[in-house]
């Protein structure tokens, strides 16, 4: 099945992620990569509806839950990592003025701690080498922040918002650039000792300020944010539930949401070392970040389940002739998806309509067709009417575009 083009090729910011930064609380914290809002609010649009429960079973930032919360759409999202979860239930909750007035209040004592440069120095998170992200002066301030904040006596949603203004603070000072598809090192920057607190403390409060402004954004309807893996939705959502699904889910690339996310989860509790980190990202699709890479290495097909892409054979052979490991990766992500897409057909209701932005890949000289392959998952789990839309040009190699690719399920 070949990819049907549409009057949207090129690369428009309204379609990626960098039309989300300046919308409500869509850009309250930077996820490399994420998807448009201005595309799921066309999709909602086109396929969605107030009578219709939506889902999307791979949660990222919340981009679709937000949405819907904004249109008093009900949502379920669901993912496999918490952290994930946690930062979707806070974007998408309703926040009383008194509760915004507690966040300020709170917000001033974190920032008079980071201005205080002496004393003795806090708690910093076990990430390998720490030196490579924050300067010393950085982390002291940040170590600072951090403990302010848990000595708060403050309800559960006041410091959620006063963690996201920790989390933005500590990206902004970290020693990294979102300028490639990955986050990626540059050279240390800032002002040493005292100088870096009070960069810091300025950061922190612009951060609050912008939180503190997009949290009076009105939420219509509150999303359900439930904690699963996306092979078996049927563990935790009602069978023929589901009107519409939209979602982005990992892209097989080899890009590892754990590697983004772990200066937040380290911070924030979630991760205790790397051996938990790779283990994590091994129970994820596509996850490739430590112990992960050895278990894929390791994994083999089981005889009971094949993908149903005439030529999936013959590809994943050609890049296991470059790489075996690449070639069990690829192969054991489609796996991952047509399980997923199996469980997906039992949540979704008849005439319900399923919508996920995918990109191809390419490994060495093969081009992975990502979006045919999706195609052809949906058809064989039962989905009809199937379609493949080309969004766009990815800021990668030339090959390589963004799709929708969309099917119903049969009355």
């Amino acid at each position: 099945m070949r990819a049907e083009p549409t009057s949207r090729i090129g690369l428009q910011p309204p379609l990626t992620f960098k039309g989300n930064l300046r919308d409500t609380r869509y850009g309250w914290l930077r996820l490399t990569p994420a998807y448009s809002v201005h595309l799921v609010s066309q999709l909602l649009a086109a396929h969605g509806s107030p009578g219709g429960r939506v889902l999307d079973p791979f949660c990222g930032t919340g981009t679709t839950a937000l949405a819907c919360a904004e249109r008093g759409i009900e949502c379920d999202t669901t993912d496999i990592n918490p952290f994930l979860l946690w930062l979707t239930r806070v974007k998408t909750a309703r926040y009383a003025r008194a509760e915004l007035t507690s966040v300020a209040e709170h917000g001033a004592s974190v920032a008079r701690a980071i201005r205080r440069a002496s004393g003795r120095p806090g708690w910093v998170p076990p990430i390998h080498q720490i030196e490579k992200w924050w300067s010393p002066p950085a982390l002291s301030a940040l170590s600072r922040a951090l403990a302010s904040i848990g000595r708060r006596r403050a309800p559960r949603r006041v410091r959620d918002l006063l963690e996201l203004a920790f989390c933005r603070t500590l990206i902004e000072h970290a020693n990294v650039s979102f300028g490639h598809q990955s986050m990626s090192f540059r050279n240390p920057r800032g002002a040493p000792g005292t100088g870096a607190a009070l960069e810091l403390a300025r950061s922190w409060q612009a951060a609050l300020c912008g939180i503190l402004r997009a949290a009076q954004s009105e939420i219509l309807a509150t999303p359900r944010a439930v904690h699963c893996d996306a092979r078996d939705l049927r563990q935790a959502l009602k069978p023929r539930t589901y009107a519409c699904v939209i979602t982005s889910p990992p892209y097989p690339n080899r890009m590892s949401y754990i590697r983004e996310l772990r200066p937040y989860m380290y911070w924030l509790g979630h991760l205790g070392d790397g051996r938990q980190a790779g283990e994590l990202d091994w129970q994820a699709i596509g996850g490739t970040w430590g112990c992960a890479t050895s278990n894929v290495a390791k994994w083999s097909p089981g005889p009971s389940l094949e993908v149903p892409y005439a030529s999936f054979g013959s590809i994943t052979r050609r890049i296991a002739l470059r790489s075996d490991v690449l070639g069990r990766y690829v192969t054991k992500y489609f796996h991952d998806m047509l399980t997923h897409c199996r469980s997906l057909f039992v949540v979704v209701r008849p005439r319900g309509s399923v919508h996920y932005i995918v990109g191809n890949s390419k490994f060495y000289d093969v081009l992975l067709p990502v979006e045919e392959i999706y195609a052809a998952m949906f058809e064989a789990v039962g989905f009809q009417a199937i379609r493949v839309d080309k969004l766009r040009k990815r800021t990668s190699k030339k090959e390589l575009f963004e799709f929708v690719v969309s099917a119903q399920k049969p009355a």
